[in-house]
């Protein structure tokens, strides 16, 4: 069956998967994860980059050495610190962070490492980022994480009329987060300033792509209550259906370049920045769209069926299913 064609089928309700009715399943699954995650970041802390620790760094532009393990050296030698992290910046540049070190360790270490890698010591540039720097990007970061929950809640609320789709979105807002921060960790890849970038857009994202399933719902859960052929949690189930095809069409759409930008940056080209930033948009991206799917909308769903009128239609339908197959059944034994 063609994409097409299943699309067609779950939009008219012909094929329908039971996601909602699963939602069970997709709690424990998204609680595990989030559990591994917070474990990960017990037993291995997240690795900030040197903007939110501070330290000095050096930048040896021009060099046809690319081995990681002179900087380590030099940089031992004259410290004696060998918690050197190390990296290369395009094709000819290396990058070498360190601890704090003194003016006149600054100015040895340079000149080790342009000795170390054959180039003049005015091509070896050091600067040096203090912690506190760091710490009020943190800080803001932060402060604009809450803002953006707390706004684009009352702009659900609003929007949908009702709280449950609010917690919905931002569940699976929260639950997308936790994924890509366990990811980084796990990875080791460093959470620098552009890492928060990746992290602050893919919510943007989720939230797009929420929203889309989210005003399918409210669609056919519009005057549920006047009639007793689905409940509403059905009707939700029918509307997931209905966008499932478009979910997958357009996360595959906005993986396709991010996914490209990470494999070039990081193999063919060594770019930090790059990296960190797509690493975060690719996985933030895959998991919105899971979430969106499988988190946001079954619980509204669950949130929604503890309100009196959904949880007394509910109830109603049920029963008249229930007496109608005892109906059908006493018929069938006549006949």
């Amino acid at each position: 069956m063609s994409m097409y064609s299943l699309g067609n089928n779950l939009y008219s309700g012909e094929k329908s998967f039971n996601i909602i009715g699963k939602r069970k399943i997709w709690y424990s699954i998204a609680l595990v994860f989030i559990a591994l995650t917070a474990l990960l970041l017990i037993v291995k802390p997240i690795n900030f980059g040197i903007d939110f620790r501070g330290g000095s760094q050096f930048t040896i532009s021009g060099t046809a050495n690319s081995s990681q393990q002179d900087a380590i050296d030099v940089v031992a030698e004259y410290t004696g610190d060998v918690n050197v992290r190390v990296s290369e910046v395009g094709s000819n540049s290396i990058r070498v962070q360190t601890a704090e070190l003194s003016s006149e360790e600054t100015q040895d270490v340079r000149d080790g490492l342009a000795e170390a890698y054959g180039v003049p010591p005015e091509d070896v540039a050091s600067t040096f980022i203090g912690p506190t720097w760091g710490a009020d990007v943190s800080q803001q970061a932060l402060q604009s994480l809450v803002v953006f929950i707390v706004l684009v809640s009352l702009v659900l609320w609003i929007y949908f009329r009702t709280w449950t789709i609010a917690i919905g979105a931002i569940g699976a807002l929260l639950h997308d987060l936790a994924i890509t921060v366990g990811v980084y960790v796990a990875s080791g890849f460093e959470v620098t300033p552009a890492t928060v970038i990746g992290l602050l857009t893919i919510l943007g994202y989720s939230l797009y792509d929420t929203v889309v399933v989210f005003d399918k719902v409210r669609e056919n859960t519009k005057g549920f209550a006047e009639q007793t052929d689905y409940t509403y949690a059905e009707a939700a189930n029918l509307a997931v259906n209905q966008t499932l095809i478009r979910s997958i069409n357009t996360s595959v759409t906005g993986l396709l370049p991010v996914g490209s930008i990470l494999v070039i940056g990081v193999l063919f080209q060594g770019a930090g920045t790059l990296r960190d930033l797509s690493l975060a948009l690719f996985v933030g991206m895959l998991v919105s769209a899971i979430s969106s799917i499988f988190i946001a909308s079954p619980l509204a769903v669950t949130l929604g069926e503890r309100q009196a009128d959904i949880k007394e239609h509910t109830e109603s339908v049920l029963a008249a299913r229930e007496k109608a197959a005892v109906v059908n059944e006493v018929k069938e034994k006549k006949a």
